[in-house]
């Protein structure tokens, strides 16, 4: 038996082919929209992908089922509580699929979404009775297990989800044996759970002692835990739940209709008509010189995630990219199912060298200045980015909090005839936050280089307990 993690450090993604070497037949579990390094991976063992399960229908990305589909012929499984446009092979309590020296076991894992399954996994070359590894979805993570709110938009409560996943715990994967590896499908950086851990595999005896969520509790206890100060969704997650379920085209056959190379005089027509013009170069590349109006999301970054949340599907998307990775850009809006990307600049904002009067600069200041600044008579109001969790840890005395994926709700509290000084913890929100005030018609919008990291490298004082404003 083979199995082979494939982790996705941007969307904090697992996803698992398990193969048989005896057959060459092998499956794909929760796989991304872009399959090639499954193929290529099954190329390389000799192996071909027969079968593709989505342990449920995920909400922060889109799945590559209907990509192995179309690219290897697999057949695709789902719990059998999905409903799906595509055909499907829907897999109850128990359900068995065998191949070679490989058994996939089905449990009902209900609580993360309604359909949820885990698959447990059986080398029968090493025994036929004892698991070798879980995976587990989004039912348990290393660490913590999978929120239960998330399909509130649909019509399911958290709390009646957050029975049924102490059910599933408990009457399911906590019967498991203690050396049965548990392989989930998102680390530490996922917004499926709270308290995800950076590592990506565990034992399920290693869970049972460490994890907050299984330790012992009565269900209405587990609720309120699982219920309570869970990171705020953005607002592609329902959009691509229901993706996940429809019939829709493949990832190359969007790449083939967005990837169009675009004069600069046709970038500023779809501007005018409403387009989101998205730079993905680097937040320091963007302050140097940049497009006006254009919103700054950097591939470095959680790149998907942030432009889920800054961007709309109502308008078209234009890429402005490091030539050479405009297909990187395109691919990693795919990935969470933004298909609606109508070209890019043609060699990136080299276009844009004859035409200066059209591009705009963000000053970003040292943690030195900027300190200076805040402390002169006319100062900048100081903005702070980050999270409310991350505020409560420590903050700059004077600043407001707007965390990022509210900011543009909140424009109209904001002065326009005040310098306005932005920061996060790094940087990399910062420049989103400071181009969509540009974008808006605020003129006089720094950022804090570094952001608070670099303030307390300068050894500038931080405030650790949020005062009322």
């Amino acid at each position: 038996m083979i199995l082979k993690q494939f982790y996705l450090p941007c969307l904090a993604h697992a996803s698992y082919i398990i193969g048989d070497e005896e057959t060459g037949t092998a499956a794909v579990v929760d796989p991304q929209r872009d399959t090639d390094h499954y193929l290529a991976f099954a190329a390389e063992n000799a192996l071909k992908i027969k079968h593709v399960f989505l342990t449920h229908l995920h909400a922060d990305f889109v799945a590559g089922h209907l990509e192995l589909r179309r690219r290897a012929g697999a057949t695709i499984y789902l719990g059998a509580a999905a409903q799906a446009a595509y055909p499907f092979t829907p897999l109850a309590e128990g359900a068995i699929l065998e191949f070679g020296q490989v058994r996939l076991k089905v449990l009902e894992t209900p609580g993360h979404t309604p359909e949820s399954i885990s698959i447990v996994v059986y080398d029968l070359a090493a025994s036929g009775t004892r698991p070798y590894a879980v995976l587990s979805g989004d039912t348990l993570f290393i660490g913590d297990v999978g929120r239960p709110d998330l399909r509130a938009a649909l019509g399911w409560s958290a709390a009646d989800l957050g029975g049924l996943l102490f059910d599933s715990l408990h009457s399911k994967l906590l019967t498991l044996p203690d050396q049965c590896l548990v392989y989930p499908a998102h680390g530490a950086g996922s917004l499926c759970g709270k308290a995800l851990s950076k590592e990506t595999v565990s034992t399920l005896g290693e869970q049972r002692r460490s994890n907050y969520a299984l330790q012992p509790m009565g269900k209405e206890a587990f609720i309120q835990l699982v219920t309570a100060d869970q990171p705020e969704a953005p607002p592609y997650f329902t959009y691509d739940a229901v993706l996940n379920s429809e019939e829709r085209p493949t990832l190359d056959e969007a790449l083939a209709r967005e990837l169009n190379p675009l004069t600069l005089d046709r970038v500023l027509e779809l501007q005018a008509a409403g387009a989101q013009i998205l730079d993905t170069r680097d937040p320091v590349d963007f302050a140097a010189a940049h497009l006006r109006g254009s919103i700054n999301i950097g591939l470095a970054g959680q790149y998907a995630t942030w432009a889920g949340t800054v961007l709309d599907r109502k308008h078209p998307i234009v890429i402005i990219a490091d030539p050479g990775r405009e297909n990187e850009s395109a691919v990693r809006l795919g990935r969470i199912g933004f298909d609606h990307v109508a070209g890019y600049l043609k060699d990136g904002l080299q276009s844009l060298e004859s035409r200066p009067e059209l591009t705009v600069k963000t000053e970003r200041l040292s943690a030195q200045f900027a300190g200076e600044l805040l402390l002169s008579s006319q100062p900048p109001l100081a903005i702070d980015v980050r999270t409310p969790h991350e505020r409560e840890q420590k903050y700059i005395g004077g600043s407001l909090g707007i965390p990022l994926n509210h900011l543009v709700e909140n424009l109209e509290t904001l002065p326009k005839n005040r310098p306005l000084l932005i920061y996060c913890a790094g940087g990399y929100r910062s420049s989103i936050a400071a181009s969509l005030l540009q974008g808006s018609g605020f003129d006089r919008v720094s950022e804090i280089a570094g952001g608070i990291a670099g303030w307390e490298a300068a050894k500038l004082p931080v405030q650790t307990a949020q005062v009322l404003s």
